[in-house]
């Protein structure tokens, strides 16, 4: 049976059914099917997984996935593929494909519902550019038991995520995603590989969840807010950064003053100089406050 992805196939089905890209929903196709399987191959999926798919347009990827998968379940918010997937995957019996937004979606128990809970969960997903944050983050933060994210991005964003202390890419993402998971930048997608062609290259990024988090802290919000609030100008020093985050008044400088010293991190420092683990070290000092402990309420 020919693959979906075959370039000339994927015209044919768009010319089908009349399908016209819809920028505001980041439509992009991957045609090529060498890059296709090995997405499926760095999720290392087999028949003891079930995977969740997020964006799977006409089906190229879920076709992979589903030939080597337990069970597939796809989310796909724009209603517009629902029959064209309901053709194109209508060999795998093993795939369901929901007309939802992952955001919105109640997934603990859709996953309930859909899966028998004998089998790893893998995120297997080609994320549209203008909300590749927002759901990775909610994938993150979500509690549910993810083995492994296998999850395309444009390749800055995907820098940025797997970026060390002291490089320009190093942000309050890179921290928010290595709190949760190992991250492996595996390889770079070309532009070329889509339909339509983007402006970018993108990228493939393994994300292995951790057991527990990489630093445990006293108060979570506060230590959002502090990262937040650290990367928030990144020209400005880390004593300026938190002045603007937590408030000029003496009292709060006293108390940064106070735990800065206690973990011996220089108010000049700039946020980006800071490991994860000063980050969570600074955290602690500053709720050992009572004005902090306020502040993060």
């Amino acid at each position: 049976m020919e693959d979906i992805a075959n370039p000339e196939r994927t015209r044919k089905i768009l010319k089908r059914y009349g399908f016209k890209f819809k920028k505001s929903l980041g439509q992009n196709f991957l045609t090529n099917i060498t890059i296709l399987k090995q997405i499926v191959a760095a999720g290392d999926i087999t028949k003891d997984d079930d995977v969740i798919e997020i964006g799977p347009g006409i089906g190229s990827l879920t076709e992979q996935i589903a030939r080597k998968a337990h069970r597939v379940l796809s989310f796909e918010i724009d209603a517009r593929l629902m029959p064209v997937l309901k053709d194109t995957l209508n060999h795998y019996h093993n795939v369901t494909v929901l007309n939802q937004d992952i955001l919105e979606a109640d997934l603990k128990t859709i996953i309930a519902e859909q899966f028998d809970g004998q089998h790893n969960l893998k995120i297997v997903a080609n994320l549209p550019y203008y909300i590749t944050t927002p759901i990775m983050l909610h994938l993150l933060e979500a509690g549910l038991p993810i083995n492994r994210m296998v999850l395309m991005m444009q390749k800055e964003v995907a820098e940025r995520i797997n970026a060390v202390p002291g490089s320009k890419a190093y942000g309050s993402l890179s921290i928010a995603v290595q709190l949760h998971s190992q991250v492996n930048l595996a390889f770079i997608v070309p532009k070329t590989a889509f339909m339509p062609q983007p402006n970018v290259d993108s990228a493939i990024v393994e994300l292995v969840g951790r057991q527990e988090p990489l630093v445990t802290v006293t108060n979570q919000t506060l230590f959002d807010q502090l990262v937040r609030g650290a990367f928030a100008q990144r020209r400005k020093t880390l004593w300026n950064n938190l002045q603007n985050q937590f408030g000029k008044q003496e009292e709060v400088k006293a108390a940064l003053t106070i735990a800065l010293e206690a973990v011996e991190i220089a108010p000049s420092s700039r946020a980006e100089q800071l490991s994860i683990q000063q980050f969570a070290q600074l955290s602690d000092a500053l709720n050992q406050q009572s004005i902090f402990i306020k502040k993060a309420q």
